[in-house]
């Protein structure tokens, strides 16, 4: 049986997918500011590690970093709901805009938009 990380084509998809993402998200007025300009590659090399493993591919993350906690990592940002609607507008472009069929992208957004949603940490 083939990974998620295998059916979309391995690292490649993720690296566009990653790399779009971050094209939104330096820019976008709320998400910016959360990320030192010298800190913007090292977060989109994490991200992009943290997914491939999640979806199937190399252990790299958790070799580097140890088991992924979310919710701590994320815990000392400021994460609310017009945060998480932010970055589910920023990462929505960004699946939107791989070469991938839509089964996949649905399969990615579900994921995407629960973890979204689960790393919320402030009340509006």
């Amino acid at each position: 049986m083939s990974t998620f990380y295998d059916r979309v084509g391995g690292s490649a998809i993720f690296a566009e997918l990653v790399s779009q993402f971050y094209a939104r998200v330096s820019v976008d007025p709320i998400l910016a500011p959360m990320y030192p300009s010298t800190d913007m590659k090292a977060a989109a090399e994490r991200l992009q590690l943290f997914l491939e493993q999640y979806w199937g591919g190399p252990d790299t993350y958790s070799q580097r970093r140890g088991h992924p906690r979310l919710r701590m990592r994320h815990g000392g940002f400021h994460i609310d709901s017009a945060a998480r609607d932010a970055w589910l507008s920023c990462m929505r472009g960004a699946v939107d805009g791989v070469d991938l069929s839509q089964e996949l992208k649905d399969e990615l957004w579900k994921y995407l938009e629960s973890a979204a949603i689960h790393l919320v940490n402030q009340p509006d």
